[in-house]
C-alpha cells in the first residue's frame, strides 16, 4: 500500500496530481510550518503573452512561524475576480473552457478565509473534473507527531504503508534508511512531464493543472500520468 504526503498547495501542477493518481492514502500536511516562498498560495497559467502568476493574497506578517492551518486569506482583496477574469481571459476559447469553468467559479465565488480550507476544497475539486478517485486525508487528524523523516515515517506506518512515494528532490535530505528499518520502501517520482496542446503557440510547461484541464477536459487524466515511480536507486544524487 503506497502512501503519499505533501503540502497543500493552491492551483496544483499536473506532477501534484500524479502523484495523487499512484497513492492509495494520500496525506494533506496540512499542520507543517508554512512555506511563504512555495506554491502553497500561487501558481501559472497561459496567456497570450506568457506565463502569469495567481496569488492569493495571505495574512502572516508577525505571526512567527504558522501552519499551513493557520494561514488566513486577507480580507477585502479582490483576488477572487481577478483570478476568475484572468481564467475567462485567458481559456474562454479552450476547448473544455464550458465544462471546467462554471465548477472552478463556483469554487472560487466562495467567501474563503483560510488558505488550507481553500486548497484542500480545490484539490477536491480537481479530483473529480480529472475522474480521480483516491482516499484523501488530513494530516492534522492523524494524531501523529515528530520531526521530519520520523514523523513520515510514523504517518506511514499508522496507515499500514509499505511504500512511500516521494518527489525527486527528496532524495537530497530524506533519511531512506529510517523508511527502509521500518519495512517502507522509499520511490521517487522523477516526473515525466508530458507535452500537450495549449492555447498561444510553444508549449509551456510546469504550469498549474487549470491549464490542461482547461484545453482538454476529460482526457486530462490520460495525458498527465506518467507510467510509474522510479526505485531509490534511480534518483537523481
Amino acid at each position: 500500500m503506497r502512501v503519499v504526503i505533501l503540502q497543500p498547495s493552491y492551483l496544483p501542477w499536473l506532477g501534484y496530481f500524479d502523484q495523487l493518481h499512484k497513492s492509495d492514502i494520500f496525506v494533506v500536511y496540512d499542520d507543517v510550518q508554512y512555506d511563504k516562498h512555495g506554491w502553497r498560495n500561487r501558481n501559472r497559467i497561459k496567456t497570450a503573452t506568457g506565463p502569469k502568476w495567481l496569488t492569493v493574497p495571505v495574512l502572516i506578517h508577525g505571526m512567527g512561524r504558522p501552519t499551513n492551518r493557520e494561514v488566513r486569506i486577507k480580507p477585502g482583496d479582490p483576488w477572487r475576480r481577478k483570478h476568475l477574469q484572468a481564467l475567462k481571459t485567458c481559456y474562454g476559447k479552450a476547448r473544455a473552457f464550458p465544462e471546467v469553468y462554471p465548477p472552478v467559479e463556483a469554487w472560487l465565488a466562495r467567501e474563503w478565509e483560510s488558505l488550507c480550507e481553500l486548497n484542500v476544497s480545490g484539490l477536491q475539486l480537481f479530483a473529480d473534473l480529472l475522474g480521480l478517485k483516491r482516499d484523501i486525508r488530513l494530516c492534522s487528524t492523524l494524531g501523529i507527531h515528530g520531526e521530519q523523516t520520523d514523523r513520515l515515517v510514523r504517518i506511514c506506518q499508522a496507515l499500514g504503508a509499505d511504500r512511500y512515494l516521494t518527489g525527486d528532490a527528496a532524495a537530497s535530505y530524506l533519511d531512506a534508511q529510517a523508511f527502509a528499518a521500518a519495512g517502507i520502501q522509499v520511490e521517487y517520482q522523477q516526473y515525466r512531464h508530458p507535452t500537450y496542446t495549449q492555447l498561444y503557440g510553444e508549449f509551456v510547461s510546469h504550469l498549474s493543472i487549470v491549464d490542461l484541464l482547461m484545453n482538454h477536459g476529460s482526457r486530462s487524466l490520460e495525458i498527465l500520468v506518467d507510467t510509474a515511480p522510479r526505485r531509490p536507486e534511480d534518483a537523481h544524487p
